[in-house]
C-alpha cells in the first residue's frame, strides 16, 4: 500500500529535520549524555508532540501508520529522541481513548502543543512485566488520593509535568489487575525524582527513579473517573507504545543498514571494493529482507489499530520481531565495517548500543513471545491464523 500525499509529506519533513538538525550533533550530544533541549525544542514546533492528539484538541489527528512512519524517521536519526514521544503520546492516547470529558479538555490541548509533557509510570523495583505485581498504593482521603511508591525506569521523568501513575486502589482484588487504577499526576510535594539510571545506550533522555511520599493528587484526576480500570487502560495504551518501539527498531536497523551499504562501497581490500565479496553481499542481502519485514510487520499492526481492531497479537509480533531484526542488522553493520565500527569515529556503534533497549522496552520479548502464543492458541486454534484472519 503506498503512501499518502499527507504522509509522504511527513516523512520529508521528519527526514529534512533528522539531516539537517539531528545526524550533524546526534553522536556527540549522546555521548556527553546531554538533554536534547534544542533539538525537542524543533520537535514541539514541528508539531510532534501531537502527532496522535485529535484535532479537535489541537494535535494533527495522526493515526498509527502515520505515526510509526514519524518514529521510523526519527529514530533513524537518533533513536533517543522517539523516546521522548514514546510515553508522552502513550499517556495522551490513554486520556483521549479513557478520559473523562473534563479531563481531556484539561491535559489534551497543552500536551499537543508540547508545553506539557508526559511521563508514564509503571515500572517498579520488583514489577515489570508483570504489571499486576506493582505496589505503589493509592489511598482516597476526602477529594484526594494519597500515593506512596517507587518507580523505576521512567522516561522523561525530570522533563514531564504531567505524570500518569499506575497504582493500586483495592489490594484485596482478585484477581490482583481489578485493583489496579490509573491517577493523572502534577508536579507538587510528594513527588520526588531521586536518581537518573546511567544506560549502555539510549542517551540523552533521562531515564529515572521517582519516589511517591504521601503525594496527594485530586480524586478528579483518577484516569476516567472509576477505580480498577487502569490495567485494561495501560495495556491498550501499551499497543501504541509497541508499534513505537518496533518503529524505532526498524529507523535503527535501516540506519545500521545503510552506513552498512555505504561503507561496503567504500572500503577495498584485495584490489576491490569489499561491496563485491560474496560474503559481504550475503550479509547485506539478509539484512535488508529483515529490515522490509520488519516495516511490513510494524505498518500491518499500526494500520489494524487505525481501523479500530484489536492489535495486540500484531502490535507483538511487529515488536518482536522488529527489534531482534533491528539488533542483528547493527551487529553485522559492525561485522562489515570491521574495527572502525567498534570505535566512536562512526555513528555504527551507537546503533549497536541502542538496539538492546527495543528487545526489552514495552515488555520483554520473552513476554512477546507469550502473548503471540496466548493470543494465537486462543483466537486460531487451528493455528492458521493467516488464513483465518483473512490475511
Amino acid at each position: 500500500m503506498g503512501l499518502s500525499e499527507e504522509q509522504r509529506a511527513l516523512v520529508g519533513t521528519v527526514r529534512d529535520f533528522t539531516r539537517r538538525e539531528v545526524a550533524p550533533v546526534a553522536s556527540a550530544m549522546d555521548r556527553a549524555d546531554a538533554y536534547p533541549a534544542d533539538l525537542v525544542g524543533r520537535m514541539r514546533e514541528l508539531g510532534f508532540f501531537g502527532a496522535t492528539i485529535s484535532e479537535e484538541y489541537g494535535g494533527s489527528g495522526a493515526g498509527a501508520e502515520t505515526y510509526a512512519l514519524l518514529i521510523e524517521e526519527l529514530a533513524k536519526g537518533w533513536m533517543s529522541l522517539a523516546g521522548v514521544l514514546n510515553t508522552h503520546l502513550l499517556v495522551a492516547h490513554m486520556i483521549e481513548v479513557s478520559g473523562a470529558p473534563e479531563q481531556r479538555e484539561r491535559f489534551l490541548p497543552a500536551m499537543a502543543r508540547g508545553e506539557r509533557r508526559a511521563a508514564l509510570c509503571i515500572t517498579e523495583p520488583d514489577a515489570g512485566t508483570d504489571v499486576a505485581a506493582i505496589k505503589t498504593r493509592a489511598v482516597r482521603d476526602g477529594d484526594d488520593y494519597v500515593v506512596n511508591g517507587r518507580k523505576q525506569f521512567i522516561t522523561n521523568a525530570r522533563s514531564a509535568s504531567v505524570y500518569a501513575i499506575v497504582c493500586k486502589t483495592d489490594e484485596t482484588a482478585d484477581p490482583p489487575r481489578r485493583g489496579i487504577s490509573l491517577l493523572l499526576g502534577e508536579k507538587r510535594p510528594g513527588l520526588n525524582v531521586t536518581r537518573d539510571i546511567p544506560k549502555l545506550g539510549y542517551h540523552g533522555v533521562e531515564t529515572c527513579e521517582v519516589a511517591f511520599e504521601d503525594y496527594r493528587t485530586p480524586a478528579t484526576n483518577l484516569l476516567g473517573g472509576v477505580e480498577g480500570e487502569g490495567f485494561r487502560q495501560v495495556m491498550g495504551g501499551l499497543e501504541l507504545g509497541r508499534i513505537n518501539v518496533a518503529a524505532r527498531a526498524v529507523g535503527v536497523a535501516r540506519a545500521a543498514l545503510e552506513a552498512a551499504a555505504r561503507y561496503a562501497q567504500e572500503r577495498r581490500t584485495f584490489g576491490k571494493p569489499i561491496a563485491e565479496h560474496q560474503a559481504i553481499q550475503q550479509k547485506l542481502a539478509d539484512m535488508a529482507t529483515q529490515v522490509k519485514a520488519a516495516h511490513l510487520l510494524t505498518m500491518d499492526a499500526a494500520r489494524k489499530k487505525d481501523r479500530g481492531e484489536r492489535a495486540d497479537l500484531d502490535a507483538g509480533m511487529a515488536k518482536l520481531f522488529a527489534s531482534e531484526t533491528c539488533l542483528t542488522v547493527a551487529t553485522e553493520a559492525m561485522r562489515i565495517h570491521g574495527g572502525v565500527g567498534y570505535t566512536q569515529d562512526l555513528p555504527v556503534e551507537r546503533y549497536f548500543r541502542d538496539a538492546p533497549l527495543m528487545i526489552i522496552g514495552e515488555g520483554t520479548n520473552e513476554i512477546q513471545r507469550q502473548v503471540i502464543a496466548r493470543s494465537l492458541l486462543r483466537n486460531y486454534p487451528s493455528g492458521d491464523f493467516l488464513f483465518e484472519a483473512g490475511l
